[in-house]
């Protein structure tokens, strides 16, 4: 038998109905392949925030947050005090902070990464976020991460984010990679108005049209180089190194999903062998990037649905949350953690005695 006929088999003659631990059952299938072992294991889940800030928020065009609530939100997480560090505690969870590209010059003391790119992109709105050279650096240093983290003893992870005005570069990452109508993509974001969220839709239809991001053939790095954030831009790194180490990958939501589009993207351009420059070469060997990933929930943010929907994802959870930070992953990872525990602790009816199905 196949490694996937056997973990059926393993799954099907616990002692319950067939089927009766519902998606806790296609969670331990997973990864069980995933690891390629009828008894997988959970090591050291780890969740890594990248945070950065974007340009066009200091216009206070798309967001009703100021550009410095990105800064004080990383040292509110080296203080403990936010949602992800009550539930990466809570559950166990390791945490990491990286400083992709924040507006602030941190203490270098700080317990956080220190990867700074620039002091947030350029204003996209006027001109591309970064350089070329700038995405090839975050692509290294996304996964340079979580190398670092996998050596550890880590084989599960999940990325968050903190960046205000991020969800506007994920939007327009949205609307190019799936080619769907700026109003089906952009949301409220950190809780824009109505009157703020006709002014961010415009903003970034105007952003679309200079950007040529509807109907035009753009490179996953030059989609980047226009409209990507620094912290996107890492995950986008860190997304194919998990994969290259045979991780398996925890999706948070709307904005991790759309620096997965990037990633899918980069890793189709791999696989047929077209030429990238410098350190963006990565091979995953750990085959296709899609088998590595659990997607933890649908967020609340306009859009993430449809880009669910195009991924053909079912998500473990819906909480009706839109707070990214990667707090959706961290509530997941639980429950990963119970599929396994249910695969190789539970009694099959041949060892408990039990009668099975005639």
């Amino acid at each position: 038998m196949t490694t996937e006929e056997q973990l059926r088999q393993k799954i099907n003659t616990k002692t319950k109905p067939l089927g009766a631990l519902g998606m806790l059952e296609e969670l331990a299938l997973k990864v069980g392949l995933i690891q390629n072992n009828l008894s997988p294991v959970i090591n050291k889940p780890h969740i890594v925030v990248f945070a950065g800030d974007h340009g066009i928020a200091a216009t206070g065009k798309v967001n009703p947050y100021p550009q410095a609530v990105t800064a004080q939100m990383v040292l509110n997480f080296v203080q403990g005090g936010a949602a992800i560090n009550v539930f990466t505690k809570q559950n166990n969870i390791g945490l990491t902070v990286v400083d992709a590209g924040v507006n602030v010059d941190f203490d270098a003391s700080l317990p956080i990464v220190h990867a700074k790119l620039n002091h947030g992109t350029a204003d996209y709105s006027l001109y591309h976020a970064m350089s070329m050279d700038e995405v090839n650096s975050a692509l290294e240093k996304g996964g340079s991460i979580v190398q670092g983290i996998f050596d550890e003893g880590c084989n599960t992870i999940g990325f968050g984010e903190m960046g205000i005005g991020n969800t506007s570069s994920a939007a327009l990452i949205m609307h190019h990679v799936l080619q769907l109508p700026l109003n089906e993509c952009v949301g409220r974001g950190t809780g824009a108005n109505d009157e703020q969220l006709i002014l961010k839709l415009s903003t970034l239809e105007e952003v679309s049209r200079k950007h040529e991001l509807n109907g035009s053939d753009i490179t996953p790095h030059e989609l980047l180089t226009r409209i990507g954030g620094f912290e996107i831009a890492m995950m986008v790194g860190a997304y194919l190194k998990a994969a290259e180490l045979n991780m398996l990958i925890v999706v948070d939501g709307f904005i991790a999903t759309a620096a997965l589009l990037i990633a899918k993207k980069m890793h189709a351009q791999q696989q047929s062998k077209s030429p990238l420059r410098g350190p963006a070469r990565m091979h995953l060997s750990g085959g296709d990037l899609e088998r590595h990933l659990v997607f933890a929930h649908c967020s609340d943010e306009n859009g993430h649905l449809k880009m669910l929907e195009h991924l053909n994802a079912k998500p473990v959870l819906q909480l009706g949350m839109r707070l990214g930070e990667g707090t959706g992953a961290a509530l997941a990872i639980p429950l990963l953690q119970s599929a396994v525990a249910f695969l190789n602790e539970m009694a099959s009816f041949e060892s408990a005695g039990v009668s099975g199905k005639e």
